[in-house]
């Protein structure tokens, strides 16, 4: 049988999210603090810190959002599972209202029916699928979903500070990281066509155009707030 959004392909949407958010997050405290006025080294301390602290952050939003829908997912099967044992006559006329909606024959939806109800099992996963909107998830998918949004926050979110690590050449060190934060913007937009299905060439315009909007209000708000101090 094939599988849709196994392994990987399943966590797209986090890595994605979770790179984008590294990415815009860290230029705008390195835009920022450049626009102040603030050394290098102080780039660099404020950017690993907000790398730190927004990932472990972001991670544990995520893990904590993922397990409250996987316990939602046992609770509801939990009282499927009751209802069919319960009242089964009730739940079969769930199911016969279902494939009555997709337009299936009154003579057809019955056999249907018979069918469904003829194993338990499947037929709470039915339910759960097709009366819910409920996928079973993954065993151990909050953990991989935090780790995989940490992960891609770090790494994607290092890429604007790596200019001030690697070279440190004055004003023309803030340019390069300007290159690397809109080259990785656009990437990560064009890897957006994963989730979406949009063009990715249009995606990763989008994706530059509302970051780029994002990290210059931070430097325009740096530079003034350095203006008014000096």
């Amino acid at each position: 049988m094939e599988k849709h959004a196994s392994g990987i392909s399943a966590y797209v949407k986090d890595i994605v999210y979770g790179a984008n958010d590294g990415i815009i997050t860290t230029f705008a405290i390195v835009s920022a603090s450049f626009g102040a006025g603030f050394s290098s080294t102080v780039i660099i301390v404020l950017g690993i810190a907000n790398l730190l602290a927004d990932g472990f952050s972001m991670a544990a939003s995520n893990f904590l959002g993922s397990r409250s829908e996987n316990d939602l997912f046992r609770r509801e099967k939990k009282r499927e599972s009751d209802e069919v044992e319960e009242v089964p006559e009730k739940e079969k006329q769930e199911i016969r209202e279902i494939f009555q909606h997709h337009n299936f024959s009154a003579d057809y939806s019955e056999k249907l029916v018979e069918l469904v109800s003829s194993n338990k099992e499947f037929w709470v996963d039915f339910m759960m699928r097709y009366e819910l909107g409920m996928n079973v998830p993954e065993k151990g998918s909050e953990w991989k979903s935090a780790s995989l949004t940490f992960m891609s926050f770090v790494f994607a979110g290092s890429l604007p500070l790596l200019p001030f690590i690697l070279f440190n050449v004055g004003d023309a060190t803030f340019a390069y990281s300007i290159t690397a934060t809109a080259s990785a913007l656009f990437i990560v937009g064009a890897a957006r066509y994963f989730i979406t299905g949009v063009n990715w060439i249009i995606s990763g315009l989008e994706m530059l155009l509302v970051g780029g909007i994002a990290v210059g209000a931070s430097y325009l708000v740096g530079y003034l707030i350095g203006a008014i101090i000096a």
